[in-house]
């Protein structure tokens, strides 16, 4: 009866020192505060562009490494980098990163633009297995003994707050709204494919979603909105796929044991 009173015990504290450590980290960098820029000057803008990306997400996998770290002591967790399957997890990446090197992503940079949607693309990819160690890697963890929507609400309630949307300038109450409601979907979904797969990468792939067609500052205005929903819509129509057989594998394996 101790054990699972052990292993149904969520710890707010930790939550709380991921989210200061998320929060604080990341958004010193997402909101360049200590100019980057100038500080890095002299490189290429384009590398410039790459170092923020990741630095924004920086806070976010420190925390969550740390948060983990604590939470193995208390009970054993799934959700690993590559999950159930190394090669399902790798497939599902290297779907998108073949899309934007064969199609490009136009810049500014002078730079060919598949040599570019190369970098682009392991750039967007690498911020995104970043945020999730966070989101799922440590939070899906700490939460799994609730249910499952109450999991997915907090879940996509603190990611929103870890954007600090609400402090960006001319964001409306609608703005914020919409964001919140955004969040909480992406933690639905996302969290879907996170407990088929237990793997982060297979998440990060779904991440990938959002910040191709919105907020990547390195895609963003380099490719057109129907090359992306062509990237997309295919990447997602086989993700699919690939997320139903290793759910079966894996319904197969428990089914087994």
């Amino acid at each position: 009866m101790k054990g699972l009173r052990m292993y149904s015990r969520i710890s707010w504290k930790r939550i709380l020192v991921f989210m200061v450590i998320a929060t604080v980290i990341s958004n010193v960098f997402r909101f360049n505060i200590f100019e980057l820029d100038l500080e890095i000057e002299g490189i290429p803008s384009w590398m410039t562009i790459l170092t923020r990306i990741l630095l924004g997400g920086s806070g976010v996998i420190i925390g969550a490494l740390i948060a983990i770290s604590f939470l193995k002591k208390e009970r054993k967790t799934d959700m690993t980098l590559l999950g159930t399957s190394i090669s399902k997890s790798l497939l599902m990446a290297v779907i998108p990163i073949i899309f934007l090197t064969v199609i490009g992503v136009k810049n500014k940079f002078e730079l060919n633009i598949h040599f570019y949607g190369f970098i682009a693309i392991i750039g967007t990819l690498l911020y995104c297995i970043m945020e999730e160690y966070g989101w799922r890697g440590y939070l899906h963890e700490e939460l799994k003994t609730l249910k499952a929507w109450q999991k997915y609400v907090i879940i996509g309630c603190l990611w929103y707050l870890w954007h600090l949307t609400f402090l960006e300038k001319g964001a409306t109450v609608q703005n914020n709204i919409f964001a919140l409601s955004m969040m909480i979907f992406g933690s639905w979904g996302i969290g879907q494919v996170a407990t088929s797969t237990k793997s982060i990468l297979a998440s990060a792939c779904f991440h990938l979603i959002i910040q191709i067609m919105m907020f990547n500052g390195f895609i963003r205005d380099g490719i057109t909105i129907s090359e992306k929903l062509l990237i997309l819509s295919i990447s997602i129509a086989i993700w699919f796929v690939i997320v139903k057989k290793w759910e079966k594998e894996n319904t197969g394996t428990l089914n087994k044991e």
